[in-house]
């Protein structure tokens, strides 16, 4: 199970890379070994400010539909363009070019809440 040093972790599988006030968001490699092959992402909310938990968009597996929340509040900047051509670059690579959504921090103080490597390891 892959978990990166360098970013944070929700206890819903998403994961977070914080650069500045700028925060890179993406489902985790056990989420995506838990959806299986995945054939579509939609993500609408693009300009949008969402809160903390809030749904940003939708995953759809061969197996299932999941939602996937925010991990912190932010303004959605920029949906990864790699996702509509190829969506199963989240399966390939889901902390590299299988980033979901790039976000402007609106509370930056909400990182602390989310979830170390070591405490993410312990949730699984």
């Amino acid at each position: 199970m892959n978990v990166p040093e360098n970013l944070l972790y929700t206890k819903d599988h998403e994961w977070l890379r914080v650069e500045g006030n700028i925060g890179y968001v993406g489902v985790t490699d056990f989420a995506q070994g838990e959806l299986g092959d995945i054939v579509f992402i939609e993500i609408e909310t693009v300009g949008e400010t969402l809160k903390k938990e809030e749904v940003f968009g939708t995953i759809e597996a061969v197996k299932t539909v999941s939602d996937m929340f925010m991990p912190v509040s932010g303004e959605i900047l920029e949906l990864n363009p790699a996702l509509e051509e190829t969506p199963d670059v989240v399966n390939k690579d889901p902390y590299g070019k299988g980033w979901m959504i790039k976000i402007k921090i609106t509370n930056p103080s909400e990182t602390g809440s989310l979830l170390s490597p070591e405490q993410y390891k312990a949730l699984l």
